[in-house]
């Protein structure tokens, strides 16, 4: 369960709550120092809501940090580390981060992430018992449910250890600022999502795995389908009626542009436009024009 989000716009202003926001962007969300995560909550419901333009991120795919490091000054509200899909080592991910999915739900994985200034993005998330497991994971303190274990040497005292809201103190503090977002990849899953969100507030935003989401439902998947089944788009109706009940932010993955592209994150409040394995698979163009503009001619 590996997913990070943070934002790769560097320095910034720092939201408070109110109406200061200087740029629109991820950089009225910073926290207190670059060492802790940004206000990541409070910039996925101000999208929600339509108070700031959608949050536009890439999905990096490969472990790395030169890829990572090439991107992060264009100027992406966040990027998506694919801890679960990608073969990279807990260093790695935390040199990488912020924004990650995280490759399983075990709470030594998600404290690596969030330690490292990142959010989560929970993979197959099925039951409300598991989206529990995973609220209480990313919290400290057992008023919050929390089970999360504090970084002794993360931060350092009277430097780094500012806290956002100093009455509620550090570590309550950074609850309020990274984010747990849930991804919803089977028919199960859909089925329990009412439940979920009732049970669970502390969720943040909720994703759409339909490329599992089909292959769990026996249906032919590949990216970019569009399935017209009966069942599929029940399914389908069903995820976003129950996300739109509870009022629940909507993130995912948005390609193309002008009109194609406001149509496919018509819903979302932040969504992946692009990513490293996508600008990879584009070299198959030049690739292809070149084997035909070398093509033996004849005399």
């Amino acid at each position: 369960m590996s997913s990070s989000i943070a934002s790769v716009n560097g320095a910034g202003h720092q939201h408070n709550g109110t109406e200061d926001r200087k740029f629109g962007d991820m950089r009225d969300y910073m926290g207190p120092n670059l060492f802790q995560p940004h206000l990541a909550r409070q910039a996925i419901r101000d999208a929600h809501e339509a108070k700031i333009p959608k949050l536009v991120g890439y999905y990096a795919g490969l472990a790395s940090v030169p890829n990572t490091r090439w991107l992060a000054p264009m100027g992406w509200d966040f990027n998506w580390i694919d801890w679960e899909h990608s073969a990279m080592n807990v260093e790695t991910m935390t040199t990488l981060t912020y924004a990650g999915r995280v490759p399983s739900h075990d709470e030594s994985t998600i404290a690596f992430a969030l330690d490292a200034g990142a959010s989560i993005v929970a993979p197959h998330v099925d039951t409300v018992a598991q989206a529990k497991h995973l609220a209480s994971a990313v919290k400290f303190g057992t008023k919050h449910r929390g089970i999360r274990s504090a970084p002794p040497f993360r931060y350092v005292q009277h430097l780094t250890d500012t806290a956002l809201e100093p009455e509620e103190g550090f570590w309550l503090s950074l609850n309020k600022q990274a984010a747990l977002m849930i991804q919803i990849e089977t028919l199960e899953g859909i089925q329990n999502l009412d439940a979920i969100l009732s049970e669970v507030p502390e969720i943040d935003a909720a994703f759409f795995g339909q490329l599992d989401c089909r292959t769990s439902m026996g249906l032919i998947s590949y990216h970019g389908i569009k399935g017209t089944e009966p069942e599929w788009l029940e399914a389908v109706d069903l995820f976003h009626d129950t996300i739109k009940k509870h009022k629940k932010p909507f993130a995912g993955f948005a390609f193309g542009e002008g009109e194609t592209l406001r149509q496919g994150a018509s819903k979302m409040c932040m969504c992946m436009v692009s990513g490293d394995t996508v600008a990879l698979a584009g070299m198959r163009q030049p690739l292809a024009a070149a084997r035909e503009a070398f093509l033996p001619t004849t005399k």
